[in-house]
């Protein structure tokens, strides 16, 4: 990992395309600007981890779905839809 120091106003540049800019310092925080193409997401950590974390739910949640299934599209339990 690089570790820079900048101050109020100074830029980091990753590569070509990406800035990141010291937009303000205060108690424990600092705001960043980052400015990136649009179809490059720029995400804060906490965020994707939760939405992996939903992701996986619904993974498992579908799969428990289809395990439940009993093979002709309804579930135990069902009873099964007679063709008109």
């Amino acid at each position: 990992m690089l570790v820079l120091s900048r101050k109020v106003g100074e830029k980091i540049l990753i590569g070509d395309s990406i800035s990141v800019t010291v937009v303000r310092i205060s108690g424990g925080g600092v705001r960043i600007g980052i400015e990136a193409p649009s179809d490059l997401p720029v995400v804060r950590e906490e965020l994707s981890i939760k939405v992996d974390s939903e992701v996986e739910k619904s993974a498992v949640i579908h799969q428990d779905h289809i395990s439940s299934s009993n093979g002709n599209g309804s579930f135990d339990g069902d009873t099964p839809k007679q063709p008109r």
